[in-house]
């Protein structure tokens, strides 16, 4: 990655911290003293009008139904049961406060008798009904099957009491394995977006078996702040602005934090970052009224609940967005063909997919897709299928449709 780049990236990430801290400390002591986190008594007790967090795991799914009321193909949701721990797992979420089943949200869509299946994973800060304006599409050419990963949207939020990045991988990559055996899963195809092409990543090279190809959608954990050291950011760090942001980030204090301290002001933010990121902001199709309102309930109710796989950051990475361990070191480890997809104007930089594609021994493309961003299935979703069954062809060449040229419009990176 360009030390430009960089800068951009560093400079982007410090602005929305900046623009955070000035209502943190109000905010977070306001939701330390809330008492209707979701799933806990208090919220049982209270009514819904009545919380200060007005938010619960019923009303998660609700919103996700909601949401993906806009999809035309129809689908089944279920909690699949993780069990409370592998054989001789070391993992604290298997067994931390108690050995009750764990659970992750799934949905499952109807496709054609003997299509590839296609497993799809959230980023940071997100669930899977983030893929909305996906599922019909693909479903057209895969099973498709999406996942809340384990401490997001619907599924289980366990207390977060990981301290190591090791351990905080496990805790993403051993509940997947768990999940994979619950559905009984091979040879399937994994997407992943953001944080989510990281665990989907580290899970491909742990157990590259169960992986026929892996989708990495503006993946992000490939380099570090020591290969890609920025003057701007240690600069920026000597300052008062700077030593706070990276004090808060240490401390592990998250985006969601905000949301929940402004208790039942939380939703009108939330539409405010919907309207911005996907309306006047976005680099691609803007979202419908409906759409609009429908995402931005979800994304509150999703962000509001109980803290629990966002505790991830400061272990996964450090300020900056740069990974601690980070999958460049194990591109020659790689033993899994890969599709990295990203949109044009994605803040995460494709350069650091390109430095990692010289050290693979597999097949290994870069596509980026115009009129999109960092949430480019959002932003351009005909250009995102256009890609994903690009980087499948070879896949779906069955059903004699596939081309061996990039679509129009695609660029090859």
């Amino acid at each position: 990655m360009s030390r430009a780049a960089v800068a951009s990236t560093t400079r982007m990430a410090a602005e929305e911290m900046r623009r955070a801290s000035a209502s943190a400390a109000a905010a977070a002591a306001t939701a330390e003293a809330a008492p209707a986190q979701a799933g806990s008594r208090w919220a049982r007790v209270w009514p819904p009008s009545l919380r200060w967090i007005p938010t619960s795991t019923d009303r998660i799914i609700a919103a996700e139904k909601r949401l993906l009321s806009i999809v035309k193909t129809g689908y089944v949701q279920e909690q699949v049961n993780i069990g409370s721990a592998p054989p001789g797992s070391k993992v604290r979420w298997f067994r931390s406060a108690s050995d009750e089943p764990r659970f992750i949200n799934t949905v499952t869509f109807d496709s054609k008798e003997n299509a590839p299946t296609l497993v799809m994973v959230h980023g940071y800060g997100a669930s899977q009904g983030f893929f909305f304006r996906n599922f019909d599409a693909l479903a057209n050419r895969f099973r498709v099957i999406a996942i809340d990963q384990l401490g997001w949207g619907g599924s289980s939020r366990p207390d977060f009491t990981c301290k190591s990045t090791e351990e905080t991988e496990a805790w993403f990559i051993d509940s997947f394995e768990e999940w994979r055996k619950a559905k009984n899963l091979s040879n399937f195809i994994l997407l992943g977006h953001s944080f989510g092409g990281y665990v989907a990543a580290k899970y491909a090279l742990k157990h590259p078996e169960h992986v026929q190809h892996l989708i990495l959608v503006g993946p992000a954990g490939f380099s570090s702040e020591t290969e890609n050291s920025s003057e701007w950011l240690t600069k920026f760090r000597a300052t008062w602005k700077g030593m706070l942001i990276n004090h808060l980030w240490e401390s592990n204090f998250t985006p969601q934090r905000i949301v929940r301290g402004l208790g039942p002001w939380g939703p009108g933010i939330v539409q405010k970052y919907t309207s911005a990121r996907f309306g006047t902001s976005s680099t691609g199709e803007l979202l419908t009224d409906q759409e609009s309102t429908l995402l931005t309930d979800y994304i509150y109710h999703t962000l509001a609940a109980k803290a629990s796989g966002e505790l991830c950051l400061k272990y996964i990475f450090s300020f900056g967005a740069f990974a601690r361990k980070p999958l460049l070191h194990c591109a020659s480890d790689w033993k899994v063909p890969t599709t990295f997809i990203y949109g044009h104007q994605d803040w995460m930089n494709y350069e650091g997919a390109q430095q990692a594609r010289k050290d693979m021994k597999v097949p290994c493309e870069i596509i980026r897709v115009p009129q999109g961003g960092h949430f480019v299935f959002i932003d351009n979703p005909s250009g995102f299928h256009s890609a994903v069954f690009y980087a499948c062809r070879n896949i779906l060449s069955g059903d004699g449709e596939e081309g061996l040229t990039l679509p129009d419009g695609l660029i090859s990176a």
